[in-house]
């Protein structure tokens, strides 16, 4: 399958050097084409999906409880990793408001399928609603943003180990103190991150989370650490490894721009991002590799995404970026070409020292 990315070598009028101040088309443009039933959310098929995934949980641990041998526990962690990532999936969108019309039973099935993974479920969407609004904007953005060439040259040997290295499990840490450059906790309403009028939505969150931790530490004391390792921190590293893995490749690619104040737009943020193929696992994670049409209308839910990034294809054209890239190319591509990004320019794109002094 080619690539639709648009190459370094070769980029469009959208993507040269001189500043662009407007698109060829509007976000009600984009919206016109998309069939009216791809914005409305349908309940049956919402839990049907959140089901599958519970059945699948369960059935899970439930054989590796049968055979217990260290034998399968490593494919179960794989495979129950997944689950969980999938699991995030759906919580994701109840976070967006897209699970159902009501808000209410969002949030009840965000705080469900959020809580048992270690997600504060409230925490989270608000710094995710954050990133929506602000991506592609450098200074603004809220994860997974590129640093300056001089913030670079700042950072220590810790934080680029971090950062460059390690991010693939970078989530936790996140939740405590956010990203680079940025402060405050997913846990505390009095964070930067949240309005007084959502104090108590954290607060909710946060106990529930303290509530599973509690709840993990009991069964603990019950059953001992290889309990814990073998049942839960096995498949919650695979689901950290997962959630930082797509995240990164959706906004981390060297031929994606980044925008500072007077260039950005919601638009033009919304379209900083790329769609990627995972192969066989698209569907166990809910097709969550249609990232552009879900970055332009954030309230979508995620099983009418390939119906509507089809029907906008043709309108975005070199505007819509997709690789079927190998996804472990793509990260590797992605790791040694994305550091840091110039000092100056209204857009910039992705670089590295490797790049730079050729």
């Amino acid at each position: 399958m080619k690539s639709n990315t648009i190459s370094l070598d070769n980029q469009s009028s959208f993507d040269a050097h001189d500043e662009v101040t407007k698109l060829p088309f509007t976000l009600g443009d984009i919206k016109a084409v998309i069939p009216a039933e791809c914005f409305q959310p349908n309940l049956g098929k919402s839990f049907f999906f959140f089901g599958r995934d519970v059945v699948t949980i369960a059935a899970l641990y439930l054989l590796a409880y049968k055979l217990d041998s260290w034998l399968f526990f490593p494919i179960f962690w794989l495979m129950q990793g997944t689950m969980f990532w999938a699991l995030f999936v759906v919580g994701h969108d109840c976070g967006h408001q897209s699970f159902s019309q009501h808000k209410w039973l969002n949030d009840l099935m965000g705080h469900i399928c959020h809580t048992p993974i270690l997600v504060p479920y409230h925490g989270w969407r608000i710094s995710h609603r954050t990133h929506h609004k602000n991506h592609g904007h450098i200074d603004n953005d809220e994860s997974w943003y590129p640093v300056s060439e001089s913030q670079y040259q700042e950072m220590d040997w810790i934080q680029k180990i971090g950062r460059y290295y390690l991010f693939l499990f970078a989530y936790p840490v996140y939740l405590f103190q956010r990203s680079p450059n940025k402060t405050g906790s997913h846990f505390s309403p009095s964070s930067p991150l949240f309005k007084p009028s959502e104090k108590w939505d954290v607060i909710t969150s946060t106990t529930l989370w303290i509530a599973m931790v509690g709840l993990l530490g009991f069964f603990t004391y019950q059953w001992g650490w290889m309990w814990l390792i073998k049942y839960y921190l096995g498949p919650y590293v695979v689901f950290i490894v997962w959630l930082d893995l797509v995240t990164f490749l959706h906004h981390t690619e060297p031929d994606v721009p980044w925008y500072r104040e007077g260039e950005w737009t919601f638009l033009k943020g919304a379209l900083s991002t790329v769609d990627r193929d995972y192969g066989f696992i698209n569907h166990i994670h809910h097709d969550i590799g249609t990232h552009v049409v879900h970055h332009i209308f954030l309230n979508m839910p995620h099983y009418n995404l390939k119906k509507a990034t089809a029907a906008v294809k043709p309108l975005l054209g070199e505007y819509y970026r997709k690789t079927s890239d190998p996804i472990w190319k793509s990260l590797w591509n992605s790791c040694i070409s994305c550091h840091f990004v110039p000092d100056t320019g209204k857009r910039v794109y992705y670089t590295s020292y490797w790049q730079k002094d050729k």
